[in-house]
C-alpha cells in the first residue's frame, strides 16, 4: 500500500495532476539538495521531514502531506500562462 495515501495528499495540490507537478519539483529539490551536499554550497531546502524513505519522490510526498510544502498559485498560473504563448 502507498503510504501517504494519495486521497490525502491531493487536497493541497488540487487535483491529481497538481500534485504529480508538485511532487515531481520537490523531488527535484530534494535530489539536488542530496548532490550538492558534499560542495558546502546549501543552495537547496534539504528535507522538511523526517524519513525513513530514501527516495525523493516518497519523502516529497510525505512532506506535502505533512503540509511543509506550499503551493504558490500565483507562480503556478504564470508558469501556465507562458507555456500557452
Amino acid at each position: 500500500m502507498i503510504e501517504p495515501a494519495v486521497e490525502r495528499v491531493i487536497e493541497p495540490a488540487g487535483s491529481r495532476f497538481g500534485l504529480v507537478v508538485l511532487a515531481a519539483r520537490r523531488a527535484r529539490q530534494i535530489n539536488a539538495y542530496f548532490n550538492q551536499l558534499g560542495e558546502g554550497l546549501g543552495s537547496y531546502v534539504p528535507p522538511q521531514v523526517h524519513s525513513l524513505s530514501r527516495k525523493p519522490l516518497s519523502i516529497s510526498l510525505e512532506e506535502i502531506d505533512a503540509g511543509k510544502v506550499v503551493v504558490d498559485t500565483a507562480a503556478a498560473e504564470e508558469t501556465a500562462e507562458e507555456t500557452e504563448e
